[in-house]
């Protein structure tokens, strides 16, 4: 079954007011393939106008959000905020809210979840990190992470999993193209076996590991791979190439 490409920028904590809405305009004004479903992580404070200015084909999603409606939780903002501002998707699971914030398995579980019941498309976010890869446990962590996220799943339609080695996430390393199928065929095969094999067919399994204008074209045309999480190039004028990447 087609499954359509889907990039996402992920601009974490980067830029100001003026400089987002000026990359903003610049999307705008680019060619892009119409074939390929675009979402913008925006850091939270500009959610509302970055949807100003961006092109209604574009989606926004946040960086985050918490696994209840409101309440006493300083600094945490919830789905309806979250489309209160016009943001339609939420990056849930990131390597940095695993590894830097200290967020688990089960709470992203929730987190999932929550937005999902509220209405908010996910991007899901799984892998492993450099020792755990060396020591060959790749599987296991990833496979791990998945079925926590797939428990807290009822309709797999706003879902996406994005595969993510957090060796390759900032450093310059990526993944070959080889690796990235490999593991991205590994895990469709867990959802078929493990959900079932309509949404393993479906299930969109994007890759994102440092993701240039350089290797966008070779990973976008391994089979499993749908599309990109892409962090530092997204502020770049390369991410229109990256966009591309799928002709």
């Amino acid at each position: 079954m087609s499954r359509k490409f889907f990039v996402g920028g992920n601009w974490k904590m980067n830029g100001n007011r003026q400089t987002l809405c000026d990359l903003a305009c610049s999307i705008n004004k680019a060619t892009i393939n119409a074939d390929t479903e675009v979402v913008f992580a925006v850091p939270a404070p500009y959610l509302d106008c970055i949807r100003q200015t961006l092109d209604c084909k574009y989606a926004v999603a946040a960086q985050n959000c918490y696994k209840v409606p409101s309440g006493a939780f300083t600094g945490e903002i919830s789905p309806a905020m979250i489309k209160d501002c016009g943001a339609t998707w939420v990056v849930l699971g990131h390597s940095e809210r695993r590894h830097v914030f200290g967020e688990c398995d089960e709470l992203v579980g929730q987190k999932v979840a929550h937005a999902l019941a509220e209405g908010l498309g996910v991007i899901a976010c799984i892998g492993e990190k450099l020792d755990e890869r060396e020591g060959g446990s790749t599987e296991k962590v990833v496979f791990a992470q998945t079925k926590v996220i797939a428990a807290n799943v009822k309709d797999w339609e706003k879902v996406v999993l994005a595969y993510e080695p957090v060796w390759a996430i900032g450093t310059g390393k990526t993944a070959t193209p080889q690796q990235a199928q490999e593991i991205h065929e590994k895990i469709r095969k867990w959802v078929k076996e493990n959900v079932s094999e309509a949404v393993a067919s479906c299930v969109r399994i994007i890759y994102g590991g440092s993701v240039t204008a350089a290797t966008c074209k070779e990973l976008a045309s391994m089979c499993d791979v749908d599309g990109f999480l892409v962090g530092g190039a997204s502020l770049k004028p390369e991410f229109v190439d990256i966009i591309n990447a799928k002709k």
